[in-house]
């Protein structure tokens, strides 16, 4: 399959691969009830999907601390995920949408290179990952926003570049929100935008998308018509 425009693809995890905004929702709306912190709607909540940690936090209470904010989420989101191995804890984790593990394995085995770019901390994606185990070998590197830049600043993909000596026309970014069409656009990398996640379709498409697809399902047969 490989061969065409492309060597390397870049997938966003939430909203993308996963179908989390249901559990990112719940599991913040319990927090705020938990914690005491002023209601927020569910929308305000999803609308940050994709975002790192502080930006969200930044934006969701810009009256309050946010590095003390975060401290209270973090020692929260500890009794909240349990231990390694528990299966409440795996029970939470966000299911992937129809045909994605499929379609990563065909793009696999078609020669593309794959990786991930999330706003997820690295903790989070760890445990995405165990928990969807299959999924783990297919990609050749990952980044998180707790290690590099958050979204939309393009220093992760940068990053991912470097690491897998891709030149940036030959990577296309795969995302569910203006934060992934946007971090692309800053550097110039080709950017296909998935309609099953968080953001509308033409916030996608007028952040930078290129085109538009239903779910990663598709991303194969959208590829071979790219060749």
């Amino acid at each position: 399959m490989a061969g065409g425009r492309y060597d390397l693809l870049i997938f966003d995890w939430d909203g993308t691969l996963a179908d989390s905004e249901g559990p990112i929702v719940r599991s913040m709306q319990a927090a705020i009830a938990d914690l005491g912190l002023p209601p927020r709607s569910d929308r305000a909540i999803a609308e940050l999907i994709g975002l790192g940690l502080t930006d969200g936090m930044q934006t969701l209470y810009p009256e309050l601390d946010t590095e003390e904010l975060i401290r209270l989420l973090m020692s929260y989101r500890a009794s909240f995920v349990g231990k390694p191995g528990d299966p409440v804890a795996a029970a939470r984790e966000a299911p992937l949408f129809n045909g994605a593990e499929q379609a990563l394995a065909e793009l696999a085995c078609g020669g593309y290179v794959l990786a991930v770019a999330t706003g997820k901390p690295r903790p989070g994606l760890e445990r995405s990952l165990k928990h969807h185990a299959t999924l783990r070998p297919l990609f050749a590197a990952t980044r998180t926003a707790d290690e590099t830049a958050n979204k939309p600043d393009p220093l992760m993909l940068r990053e991912l570049l470097d690491e897998l000596r891709v030149p940036v026309e030959r990577a296309l970014m795969v995302g569910d929100t203006e934060y992934d069409a946007a971090m692309a656009r800053a550097i110039g990398m080709p950017m296909i935008g998935v309609t099953c996640g968080v953001h509308a379709p033409e916030r996608i498409r007028s952040a930078g998308a290129m085109a538009l697809i239903e779910t990663v399902a598709s991303l194969p047969h959208w590829l071979r018509g790219e060749r």
